[in-house]
C-alpha cells in the first residue's frame, strides 16, 4: 500500500454513504481526539474500509497481475458477510471508487460508537511476506493484538514488521478505535499467489471477523499491558513517509 496521497477534496458518494444512521449506544465510548483510553467492549458497528479503489489502485503484483484495490474489496465484502448477523456493518466503499484519506476519517467519525477497520495487502522487498497490522491510539491496541494473532493463524509466512505502532491519517486521525491491516505482501510471488486466492482471502475475513467479536466480547482482556500514551498531532499529507 502507499501511506500518502496527496489529493484535493472530494465529497463523499452515495454509494459510500450508509443504510442507517451513526449511534453511540455502543460501550466503546464515543468519540474521543487522543484515544488515551482502554480499547472498545460492547460495540455493534464495526465500519469496513476497503483501501485504495478508483484511480488509486494501490499495489500491483508483478507476478499475478492482481491489483491491491480489488482484493482489498473483495475481502472487505467477505468480512461484512462475516459479521453480518452480529454487527452492523458499514463499508466504506462497496465499488471501485477513489475516496481522499481525510474524507474516510470524517466519515468514520460520522459513527461515534464504532470500530474502524482499513483492509489493504502491501508491497516491497520480495523477500517480505506475511501480514502486519498498524495501529496508534491506545484504544486500538487490543484490537491491534488479535487482529494480528488473527491473521497469522492462517498466514503460513512471518517475515515482516509484523504488528506496528505508526501515525498515519487511518491510525491516528479518526477519533473512534481504528486499525490498519496488511493481509499479507503482492510484491512476494509466493504470497502473491496466496491472496489470489479467494479461499484464503475468505480464510483472512472469517480470522479477522473472529478477532473482532473477540474484543467486542472481552475489551482488552488478554491483549497484553496497555501501551504508553503518546501525544502527536494528526498525520497530514505533507508529513514525511511513513507518519
Amino acid at each position: 500500500m502507499r501511506f500518502l496521497l496527496i489529493l484535493p477534496f472530494l465529497a463523499f458518494l452515495p454509494s459510500c454513504s450508509p443504510t442507517a444512521g451513526p449511534s453511540s449506544s455502543s460501550t466503546s465510548g464515543g468519540l474521543d481526539y487522543w484515544g488515551n483510553r482502554p480499547g472498545p467492549q460492547g460495540f455493534r458497528t464495526v465500519i469496513i474500509d476497503a483501501g485504495h479503489g478508483g484511480k488509486d489502485s494501490g499495489a500491483v503484483s508483478s507476478s499475478t497481475g492482481q491489483k491491491e484495490k480489488d482484493a482489498n474489496l473483495d475481502l472487505a465484502k467477505r468480512l461484512q458477510s462475516e459479521l453480518s448477523g452480529s454487527f452492523r456493518t458499514v463499508m466504506m466503499r462497496s465499488d471501485d471508487r477513489f475516496i481522499d484519506l481525510d474524507d474516510r476519517v470524517d466519515f468514520a467519525n460520522r459513527y461515534p460508537g464504532a470500530i474502524l477497520v482499513s483492509l489493504h495487502f502491501n508491497a516491497g522487498s520480495s523477500s517480505r511476506k506475511g501480514p502486519e497490522t498498524y495501529w496508534w491510539r491506545v484504544d486500538s491496541h487490543g484490537l491491534a493484538v488479535r487482529c494480528q494473532r488473527a491473521m497469522k493463524s492462517v498466514a503460513p509466512y512471518s517475515a515482516n514488521a509484523g504488528q506496528v505502532r505508526r501515525r498515519l491519517r487511518l491510525t491516528r486521525n479518526p477519533s473512534i478505535p481504528c486499525v490498519l491491516l496488511e493481509g499479507g505482501y503482492m510484491s512476494n510471488s509466493s504470497e502473491a499467489a496466496l491472496i489470489n486466492s479467494p479461499s484464503h482471502r475468505d480464510k483472512l475475513a472469517k480470522a479477522i471477523a473472529g478477532a473482532i467479536r473477540d474484543q467486542a466480547a472481552k475489551g482488552d482482556a488478554g491483549t497484553g499491558a496497555r501501551p504508553a500514551f503518546i501525544k502527536a498531532p494528526p498525520s497530514r499529507p505533507t508529513d514525511a513517509p511513513g507518519s
